[in-house]
């Protein structure tokens, strides 16, 4: 048996996988779990894990026999933040982290499910199992209504909620301006040579109007970093924008608040990095790819374009021209960051039976 009065908890995410979106999840979820309990975390590097709870154990998050024979050392199980329960990503994915859930239960270790997104799930089979092994989770909050609604169809039992993306309650920053225009952008197969072209030549068009240069800022390392690159490559680059770009690869939040802060205009494409510009009261302009992104763009007061239809590149200019050097308003925030700490409320709830337990 466990030790009860040294409580033991298993964080399962992608985490160390240079992805500041999943640490910036996981700089959150810290703060969230009380820190009386130890903790045991699935991460992939060790020296990305240590920077950011160095009293943690790492366990390989690469290796499921690893993650499954923790479990029998622990008092419960945490699936900390993204969409986790996905097969967008693959079905081995989603596989994955469904054992995590199943093994834990066989053990009589609670799970909870915080921060967390539902789907996509493409496959009838996914869907399946989702519906067959949500319900054995103890408790579950959500950081979108979809994937509410969706979760209380399957496990109108489990007790749970929805709040904003637990990334809205890292600090606010000052906005300095007078800097680049960052991107956030990743490669995605919504965007053809066509729609790329589109897109690169109003950035070309407004980084020559604004004599701006450009830091394309790699949100996730492996994904984004050779994206500027892979895209000359390609031919699609126009040559005044070629020369005005650089690739900025950051290993730390505190990165990202320095480039954005200083940023002339944002448009970021990954949900975190928008995140992250709106904390700092950036100048922005975003671009979904998920919807995820688009309903934190309409909830924070952003617009956005769809990159699934994008309009002409004249139109797109003029959108992020009328945004570039013009901040949000500030008042939204206050209220997005008090509803996303409910993420936190119902975690804490769910130790806090396990202890009395």
């Amino acid at each position: 048996m466990v030790d009860r009065s040294a409580a033991t908890l298993l964080l399962c995410g992608y985490y160390g996988e240079k992805n500041l979106g999943d640490d910036a999840l996981l700089t959150v979820l810290l703060r969230d779990v009380p820190a009386s309990l130890r903790l045991l975390i699935t991460a992939s590097d060790v020296d990305d894990l240590h920077r950011l709870c160095p009293s943690a154990t790492r366990v390989d998050r690469r290796s499921l026999q690893a993650v499954v024979a923790a479990i029998g050392n622990v008092d419960a199980v945490v699936l900390g933040g993204g969409s986790l329960l996905q097969d967008s990503t693959s079905l081995r994915s989603l596989i994955y982290y469904l054992v995590v859930i199943a093994t834990a239960r066989l053990r009589r270790r609670p799970v909870l499910l915080w921060g967390q997104g539902l789907g996509p799930l493409k496959r009838p089979i996914s869907r399946w199992l989702v519906r067959a092994v949500l319900p054995l989770c103890s408790s579950a909050s959500w950081r979108d209504q979809r994937s509410f609604s969706q979760a209380k169809r399957w496990a109108p039992e489990l007790p749970m909620d929805v709040a904003p993306d637990p990334v809205w309650q890292l600090p606010q920053k000052d906005w300095v301006g007078g800097g680049a225009i960052v991107l956030s952008w990743r490669p995605t197969p919504l965007l053809d040579s066509q729609g790329w072209r589109c897109l690169l030549g109003a950035l070309a068009s407004v980084a020559e109007r604004l004599d701006a240069p450009v830091c394309w800022l790699a949100f996730h390392q492996h994904q984004d970093a050779p994206l500027l690159n892979s895209l000359h490559q390609r031919q699609l680059i126009p040559d005044t924008l070629m020369h005005r770009s650089q690739t900025v690869v950051p290993t730390e939040l505190n990165t990202v608040y320095e480039q954005v802060s200083r940023a002339r205009l944002v448009i970021p494409m990954r949900l975190h990095a928008l995140v992250l510009a709106r904390l700092a009261g950036c100048p922005i302009a975003a671009l979904s790819y998920d919807p995820k992104v688009a309903v934190a763009a309409d909830m924070a007061g952003i617009p956005w374009l769809p990159l699934a239809a994008l309009p002409d590149s004249a139109t797109i200019a003029d959108q992020w021209l009328e945004q570039a050097d013009q901040p949000p308003a500030p008042d939204q925030i206050a209220s997005i960051r008090n509803d996303a700490s409910r993420h936190g409320q119902r975690l804490r709830q769910g130790l806090e039976l396990l202890r009395t337990g």
